[in-house]
């Protein structure tokens, strides 16, 4: 399944948007061009990858600073240790589209709860 997330002439260089499905996805156009999408949510703690700082093709959450591989989800700093989903994205025609990944997300445990209908 398709997602249309945006025109790629929408999103500059260097920035972010976040995708409002459930769970959250951020989708990044990084300074050389290439475009990544990944779980929005910090697998250490509930804050959003889409309000961090992107570097190459690194992310770094505005919370705690854990860094996360674009390209893998990888965690490539601490105080996270799980890695986040990556997404396929896919540019045609000038529109960003992302296929989700049918794996199952790696969500802090007050995310994870909140999602499954349980107390936040």
């Amino acid at each position: 399944m398709r997602i249309p997330v945006c025109r790629l002439a929408d999103l500059p260089r260097g920035e972010a948007y976040r995708l409002e499905i459930d769970p959250p996805v951020s989708v990044f156009h990084t300074d050389d061009g290439e475009v990544f999408a990944i779980d929005d949510t910090c697998t250490h703690q509930d804050a959003s990858l889409a309000d961090g700082w992107l570097e190459g093709c690194e992310v770094e959450c505005p919370l705690h600073a854990s860094k996360f591989d674009l390209r893998t989800g990888a965690v490539d700093s601490p105080p996270a240790k799980l890695p986040v989903r990556t997404h396929q994205v896919v540019v045609e025609d000038g529109m960003i589209y992302v296929e989700p990944s049918p794996a199952a997300p790696n969500l802090p445990p007050c995310v994870g709860a909140r999602l499954a209908g349980g107390p936040a």
